[in-house]
C-alpha cells in the first residue's frame, strides 16, 4: 500500500482492531445493517452506476451497491490489509465487484470515475477531514453524488447507555483504531467540512435504526465485551471483574431481547451531497 497519510490508522486497522472486525465481520454486519435501507435511498443507485464505497471494511455495503449497479461495477477501498482480504474472500462470485487496499484521504482515483461514493461509517477517520473528501469529489463525475453516515453523540439517557452502563466507570479512551470516530457527530462539522471539499446541495438527517447485538442477552454480552474499545479498557481488569461486568451487562441488556435478537436503538447522522 503506498501513499499513507493516515498512518495512525493504517497502524491500527493492520493490527488486532482490524484482524477482529475480519474475523467477526456477520457480527459487526448485523449490527449495522438496518441502517444500509436508508444510506441507498440517498445514494440513488442506477443499474449503470459506478460506485466508490469508501471504508469499506469486509465489503457488505460493496456487495450490495453492485447488486443495484448490475450493469455497473462496485469499488470498494479500506486500509485495513485483513478487512479487504475478507471481502475479496466473500464476494469471489460476484463478477461486478473490486477491492482495493488504500488511503482513500490521498489514493490517486481515477478522475471522474465514479457516478456514487458511499460510505457506512468510514470516512470520519480521514487525519484530514476536507483533504479526504475533495479526494472523493476528485473522484465523482461532475453531479456526482455522495451518500455516508457517521456516528452521531452518544446519547447517555440512550437505550445503549442505559444497558452498558456498567461499563460507564471503565471506558477511559478510544482504542487506537477508534480514534477520530467522532470527528463529524456535529451536522454543523459534516456542512462545513463538505462545502470545503467542494460539494453542493448538502442535506444532513438524523436517522434511528436498530442494532442486533445478539441472539440472546447473554450472547450480546459477550459481543459488547469483545468489541475493540471495550476490550482495550478492560484489557488490564481481572478475569473475576470482567466475569462481573459481563454479568451486569447480560442483565442490562435483557430488556431488549426479542424473537429476532437483541435489538438496540442507535442513531446516526446521513449526508448526502452533489458535486
Amino acid at each position: 500500500m503506498q501513499n499513507v497519510v493516515n498512518v495512525q490508522q493504517a497502524e491500527a486497522w493492520n493490527g488486532w482492531e482490524g484482524e477482529l472486525w475480519a474475523s467477526n465481520a456477520e457480527r459487526y454486519d448485523g449490527m449495522l445493517d438496518d441502517f444500509n435501507a436508508a444510506l441507498f435511498a440517498a445514494a440513488q443507485i442506477d443499474r449503470a452506476h459506478r460506485v466508490l464505497d469508501v471504508g469499506c471494511g469486509t465489503g457488505r455495503t460493496t456487495r450490495l451497491a453492485a447488486g443495484q449497479a448490475t450493469r455497473g461495477r462496485a469499488v470498494g477501498v479500506d486500509i485495513s490489509a485483513p478487512m479487504v482480504a475478507r471481502a475479496r474472500a466473500d464476494s469471489a462470485d460476484i463478477p461486478n465487484i473490486e477491492f482495493v487496499q488504500a488511503d482513500a484521504q490521498v489514493h490517486p482515483f481515477p478522475e471522474a470515475g465514479f457516478d456514487v461514493a458511499i460510505s457506512r461509517g468510514g470516512v470520519m477517520f480521514f487525519a484530514d477531514l476536507v483533504a479526504g473528501f475533495s479526494n472523493i469529489r476528485r473522484a465523482l463525475r461532475p453531479d456526482g453524488r455522495l451518500a455516508f453516515i457517521s456516528p452521531a453523540a452518544p446519547d447517555p439517557d440512550g437505550d445503549y447507555a442505559r444497558a452498558t452502563a456498567a461499563l460507564g466507570e471503565f471506558m477511559k479512551k478510544p482504542s487506537p483504531a477508534s480514534l477520530g470516530m467522532m470527528s463529524m457527530v456535529d451536522p454543523v462539522r459534516i456542512d462545513e467540512v463538505l462545502d470545503s471539499a467542494g460539494f453542493r446541495d448538502i442535506a444532513v438527517e438524523k436517522v434511528e435504526a436498530d442494532q442486533n447485538l445478539g441472539e440472546n442477552a447473554d450472547d450480546a454480552a459477550e459481543f459488547v465485551c469483545s468489541l475493540a474499545p471495550v476490550q482495550f479498557n478492560l484489557r488490564h481488569l481481572d478475569k473475576s471483574t470482567v466475569d462481573r461486568l459481563r454479568a451486569e451487562l447480560s442483565s442490562g441488556l435483557q430488556p431488549h431481547e426479542t424473537a429476532q435478537g437483541v435489538r438496540v436503538g442507535g442513531t446516526v447522522w446521513l449526508a448526502s451531497a452533489t458535486c
